[in-house]
């Protein structure tokens, strides 16, 4: 018997109306999500990728319920988020968690990393004992890789690199079922990024989590995840497993995106396709494929038609009307 996807969201949208119009009509409309139905299986990572403006932290927020969709549903462990009751909210706090991008930033700089670590256990675990949660929180740090002692130090005695893990700490403190984690190593050094990323892959097959890891990179998409959605300009326009995303893309954008990932092998190095252009504004996308006034293989019919996510094997969905397309993989042979 199959499990139930920890997350599912169907025909998900997230519209952000301006202004009404010069007699009080719908004004524009900022179509920042539009229309996303995806699984995350449990115990996977599922990255979503895309450029900046492709509305990847703005599905990231309402899929954690930071925000209320304007139309479609988002359900956790089979819950619905917008007719959860409050006793059911606040237990799906507890099994949801982030990790943000900017590590200083999300900590507060007046409080040590003991009472930054407490906070959640207080509101989650209110029967703790303030020793408990001391204990605690010197338990998970070392679990993220620094030492116990180190809960009486402030935020700013930290490197980047150490303060996310921090944050990750804080996440993981109240044993969630799902983190979030958006853009958690773009603020960090090359050979940061590599610690936590191995870090969180460690943390994600031992405590068994799921997550959604937002980001723009590729490369790192291949390095922890196990299924990816790429997303342009508020759709998923593919969605595969890692492997075979990276062997056998099905959209022009993908391949576009597969391009500029670097390859440790200068034998694999491959021609960059560099896209026309800035991503399209959400308040006039254009017709038919909203990719189709950067892609390199556009033809008549795709101003006409919007594409649907479709089925092409188990486990792969593209949207594009081009199927006689032949796209390069990630590494040339």
């Amino acid at each position: 018997m199959n499990e139930l996807p920890l997350i599912q969201t169907a025909d998900l949208k997230q519209h952000f109306p301006l202004h009404k119009g010069l007699f009080g009509g719908q004004g524009p409309v900022i179509r920042a999500v539009d229309g996303v139905s995806i699984d995350i299986p449990r115990r996977s990572v599922l990255g979503l990728v895309g450029e900046s403006g492709s509305g990847k932290s703005t599905l990231g927020r309402a899929i954690m319920g930071l925000s209320r969709p304007t139309a479609g549903t988002m359900t956790f462990d089979g819950i619905d988020m917008a007719r959860a009751s409050s006793s059911e909210l606040k237990s799906l706090r507890r099994r949801m968690q982030m990790v943000f991008q900017d590590p200083f930033s999300s900590l507060n700089p007046r409080m040590s990393i003991a009472e930054t670590l407490s906070v959640p256990l207080r509101f989650h675990n209110p029967g703790l004992s303030r020793s408990r949660r001391k204990d605690r929180a010197a338990e998970m740090l070392e679990r993220v890789g620094l030492p116990g002692q180190y809960i009486s130090r402030f935020p700013h005695e930290f490197s980047g690199g150490q303060r996310q893990r921090i944050g990750i700490a804080r996440a993981l403190i109240v044993q969630p079922d799902f983190i979030m984690a958006d853009e958690v190593v773009s603020a960090l050094d090359v050979s940061v990024q590599a610690q936590v990323l191995n870090l969180f892959g460690r943390l994600q097959r031992d405590l068994e989590l799921t997550m959604l890891f937002i980001t723009h990179d590729l490369a790192v998409v291949g390095h922890i995840s196990d299924f990816v959605a790429v997303m342009y300009l508020g759709r998923v326009v593919e969605f595969a497993s890692t492997r075979e995303l990276f062997s056998n893309p099905r959209h022009p954008y993908t391949e576009a995106l597969l391009s500029a990932a670097p390859s440790p092998k200068s034998a694999n190095r491959r021609k960059r396709i560099v896209l026309k252009g800035d991503i399209p504004s959400p308040l006039n996308p254009p017709s038919g494929c909203q990719f189709r006034t950067r892609c390199p293989y556009a033809v008549e019919d795709c101003s006409h038609e919007v594409p649907k996510l479709r089925e092409l094997s188990p486990e792969h969905k593209a949207a594009c009307i081009r199927d006689d397309l032949s796209l390069a993989p990630a590494t040339q042979q």
